[in-house]
């Protein structure tokens, strides 16, 4: 795409992101034209798309974005409160769209699966989370309550809060999922002292705990996989 010094509405129409859009569709336009479309001007000295693709940078992408603080974004020259609240509102429903269709996917037969329905979900978190997916005889996901927030260790988790939900629910089996907000899902010691005592405490009310997955920032770990803490 051409650079100019010019306001956006003074390019020609084929650069313009608006008319770009409309002529070839979303699909085709970068993220700093997209952002554009959202800012709609940029301020005194930068064009709109420079001043998106300077956010971009910034906050090192649309991941960065989503996590940014509505302060630390309006605190933006050229952004301000009103295009914050714009950014937020736009990726969340990018969000949304995306969890309405891996929510879809109800049946788990694989680690995998599981990770599907979730990364997207928590692997952003800037905390630990601890999600319990709560399955049927057939493997069938009856809700994913999280049951825990901060950081995981055996001291502070209680077995009850995993397994309230599921003992109500009369499930089958639970599948344990927490991420790292680090980025990285290489299991803790603590991680797999959590998964020893998770398991055997599901022994005791019959409810079986067929996996503990670590997500991290693009990529889990299945701790059965790596046969830690099922012993």
């Amino acid at each position: 795409m051409a650079s100019y010094h010019l306001p956006v509405r003074e390019w020609p129409s084929s650069e313009q992101p608006r008319e770009k859009l409309i002529q070839i569709g979303a699909e085709h336009l970068s993220n700093q034209e997209l952002l554009a479309i959202l800012l709609r001007v940029g301020v005194t000295g930068q064009d709109v798309v420079s001043l998106s693709n300077e956010l971009l940078l910034t906050f090192k992408g649309l991941a960065g974005l989503s996590r940014a603080s509505l302060s630390s974004l309006a605190q933006v020259r050229g952004i301000g409160a009103a295009k914050a609240v714009t950014i937020k509102a736009a990726l969340e429903l990018g969000h949304r769209l995306i969890l309405a269709d891996v929510h879809q996917r109800t049946q788990i037969r694989s680690p995998q699966d599981v990770a599907g329905i979730l990364q997207i979900e928590i692997a952003l978190l800037e905390q630990e989370h601890l999600r319990v997916v709560l399955l049927n005889t057939k493997n069938t996901v009856l809700g994913m309550p999280t049951v825990y927030i901060g950081s995981l260790n055996t001291s502070v988790i209680r077995t009850s809060e995993v397994f309230r939900e599921a003992v109500k629910e009369n499930c089958a089996a639970v599948v344990v999922v927490h991420n790292h907000p680090s980025g990285d899902p290489s299991p803790s010691p603590a991680d797999v002292q959590v998964t020893r005592e998770l398991v055997s405490a599901g022994k005791l009310l019959d409810i079986e705990v067929l996996d503990h997955l670590v997500i991290g920032r693009t990529t889990y770990v299945s701790m059965r996989q790596k046969k830690l803490g099922f012993d």
